[in-house]
C-alpha cells in the first residue's frame, strides 16, 4: 500500500514538470528589428563585407529566405574582343563581369549564410561547360568537398587555368579528343578560372562551406530552403561590385524576404 501511494506521488510530481516544460516550449521569441537594406561598398572584389551582426543561434525547425540582389544606376554592357577561333567563338562578346537586367536585375551574385557553416554528407558534382568560348555558368558555387565537372563542348583547343590559393591549382590543357575534366575543391575559396588559348574567357567557382547558398539568374532573385530557425549574417558577392552582408532572422514555417542594393561610387 505504501508502495502504491508513494507511485502516484512520483507519477504526480513527473506530470508537473511535463507541463511545465510544454509551456516553456510555446514561448513565442522575441521579435527582432527590421534590417536595413545593405549597400554595397566601393567596386572591389576585395572589399570585406558591409557591417552585419554576427548572431548564429540555430534552433528547432526551418524556414525559407528568398530575395533579390539589385543593381542602382545605369549599365552599359562592354564587349570583349575575340582574336582566333571566330569560326567557333563569334566576332564579340558581352563583358560577363557585370551583367545587369531591364529592372537592375543583378546576375551571378553568389548568396550564402557567413556563420551557418555545417558539413555536407553528399558533396554534389557542379558541371561547367564551354560553349562558343565561353565559361558556362559564368559562376559556379559549390560546397567543400565537391567536384566540378568541365566540359568543352566546342571541338576546338581549350586550356582551363584556375588561380586558386587554398585549393591546389591547376592549369589544364583541354584539346577536342578530351571532353571532361573533374577538379574536386576540398577547402573554402573563391577561384578565378581563365582560358590561356582565349585570352577573354573567365568564369568562377566559388566554393563554401554554408549548406545554403544560391546563384542568381537573369531575374537576379535566390531562394533558400529548409534553413534552420536562428539569426545569421547572410551574404552576397559580386564579381565586379565586391561584397555586402546584412542580418536576417529565419522563423519557423515562414518566409523571410531579403534585398541587396548595389551601386556604383563615382
Amino acid at each position: 500500500m505504501k508502495a502504491s501511494r508513494w507511485s502516484g506521488n512520483l507519477l504526480a510530481v513527473v506530470l508537473i514538470w511535463s507541463v511545465g516544460c510544454s509551456k516553456e516550449e510555446r514561448r513565442a521569441p522575441v521579435k527582432p528589428a527590421e534590417p536595413p537594406p545593405a549597400t554595397a561598398p566601393a567596386p572591389s572584389p576585395s572589399i570585406p563585407p558591409a557591417a552585419a551582426e554576427k548572431s548564429s543561434s540555430p534552433g528547432q525547425g526551418v524556414g525559407t529566405v528568398t530575395g533579390k540582389v539589385i543593381f542602382k544606376g545605369t549599365q552599359i554592357p562592354g564587349k570583349v574582343a575575340i582574336g582566333k577561333d571566330k569560326e567557333v567563338c563569334g566576332d564579340s562578346k558581352l563583358d560577363p563581369g557585370l551583367v545587369v537586367g531591364s529592372q537592375g536585375e543583378l546576375i551571378n551574385a553568389v548568396i550564402q549564410f557567413g556563420d551557418l557553416k555545417q558539413p555536407v554528407s553528399a558533396p554534389k558534382e557542379a558541371l561547367l561547360d564551354q560553349v562558343k568560348c565561353e565559361y558556362v555558368p559564368h559562376v559556379v558555387a559549390i560546397s567543400v568537398g565537391s567536384s566540378v565537372k568541365i566540359k568543352n563542348s566546342d571541338g576546338i583547343l581549350h586550356n582551363v587555368h584556375s588561380f586558386s590559393e587554398k585549393n591546389t591549382p591547376f592549369n589544364r590543357a583541354q584539346p577536342k579528343y578530351l571532353k571532361e575534366i573533374s577538379e574536386k575543391f576540398t577547402k573554402p575559396e573563391i577561384v578565378s578560372l581563365r582560358c590561356d588559348v582565349h585570352g577573354w574567357m573567365s568564369g568562377w567557382i566559388v566554393v563554401t562551406e554554408s549548406p545554403f547558398y544560391e546563384v542568381t539568374g537573369a531575374d537576379g532573385s535566390f531562394k533558400m530552403e529548409h534553413v534552420p530557425v536562428g539569426k545569421y549574417n547572410l551574404e552576397v558577392w559580386h564579381e565586379t561590385l565586391g561584397k555586402a552582408a546584412q542580418p536576417v532572422e529565419v522563423k519557423f514555417g515562414e518566409v523571410t524576404h531579403v534585398t541587396f542594393e548595389y551601386q556604383m561610387k563615382k
